[in-house]
């Protein structure tokens, strides 16, 4: 196939990265970054391109996605479909078939992705702040890190706005996630030095994660929980336990702090630390044991969700080495509003916290 290019700006190509809160992480960032497909347009220049007669019988869309690699077919498609390629002058139609010698002109658009990475005024919870280290106490509802869904308006979104050096640190900073409507505290790496350092104790498995979860029924007093993890074999939005080769070690300890009712059901207040951060952990570790958390809509029952609109589920306490002193750090919070309301409609009342 052969091609003349008329117009030679072409976009800049950018490398980006995404989540997608498709499937929220509760922890280990580095267990769950998928690599996105594609480029993000720079100057979006028009691209002319004229067509050669080997092409003729093929259709439009494959062939331009051919010609233009650095953007995806199913962009390009979206792209004919909403008007912005053009053949011989005329708006081209979907599925169009190509004969060879057209002259085609494709408008780039940016995709939302392409504009992800940009600050964002926002309220943040900090906790903590230091020259090295921010740490954050997450509200239920807001997603740590762009991705398909969720592009804007991200904790990513605010700490650039927050401090724009941090733009310069691998993913603002962020070196492990919670679940969209999971509250709680974060650590984030202001640095290069201190990014790498945290990513270092998590590896290690050295910072302390502990968490408040309100799960149906009632679990035994204590116990581990250390069942390997990996994609849901039929539902690749869910986590399993799993015998896979694939799957990764997770553990969980966990400790029975107190037991209520909602609804004339029964329901347990559950402390649960990690020593790993896969995916959705503490959701498909609970409910292995047949213990589903209050208020999940992707592991609970439907009929219950009326009880509590978000798993309910805080990280509550976070320890770690300072990345900058060598010194222990350890930080906690109360219990998000509607999760103190929860748990007090179910006779409990809320843990004391220690002394930081």
């Amino acid at each position: 196939m052969g091609l003349v290019v008329i117009s030679t700006q072409m976009p800049n190509m950018a490398s980006t990265v995404t989540n997608s809160d498709n499937f929220d992480v509760e922890d280990n960032f580095l267990d769950d970054i998928d690599d996105l497909d594609a480029a993000a347009p720079g100057a979006l220049a028009p691209i002319v391109l004229t067509l050669e007669p080997s092409v003729c019988g093929e259709r439009l869309d494959k062939v331009i996605s051919k010609l233009v690699p650095q953007f995806s077919r199913s962009r390009m498609q979206l792209w004919i479909a909403a008007g912005f390629v053009k053949v011989d002058g005329v708006v081209a139609k979907a599925r169009m078939t190509v004969y060879g010698d057209e002259t085609v002109l494709v408008q780039p658009q940016a995709a939302p992705e392409d504009e992800a990475f940009k600050p964002e005024a926002m309220a943040l919870d900090i906790v903590y702040e230091d020259a090295a280290i921010m740490v954050i106490n997450k509200p239920a509802g807001l997603v740590v890190h762009p991705g398909a869904g969720n592009w804007s308006g991200t904790l990513l979104n605010g700490l650039l706005h927050h401090l724009p050096s941090i733009a310069g640190v691998p993913r603002a900073g962020i070196v492990h996630r919670l679940d969209k409507d999971t509250s709680g505290l974060m650590v984030v790496g202001k640095t290069l030095e201190a990014h790498t350092d945290l990513v270092r104790q998590l590896q290690a498995r050295s910072v302390k994660r502990e968490y408040l979860a309100l799960v149906w029924g009632t679990p035994q007093l204590s116990g581990t929980i250390d069942n390997a993890m990996g994609r849901h074999p039929r539902d690749r939005i869910k986590m399993a336990v799993s015998e896979n080769l694939s799957a990764k070690p997770a553990i969980t300890h966990f400790v029975r702090v107190a037991t209520g009712f909602l609804d004339g059901r029964p329901v347990s207040l559950m402390r649960c630390n990690l020593e790993t951060g896969r995916t959705h952990q503490i959701r498909v570790h609970m409910l292995s044991q047949g213990f589903a958390l209050v208020g999940d809509a992707l592991y609970g029952k439907p009929h219950l969700m009326s009880f509590f609109p978000r798993q309910a589920l805080q990280a509550r306490r976070l320890g770690l080495i300072h990345p900058q002193s060598g010194q222990p750090c350890e930080w906690s919070v109360p219990l998000a509003a509607d999760f103190a309301e929860l748990i007090a409609r179910a006779g409990i009342a809320e843990p004391e916290r220690e002394a930081q």
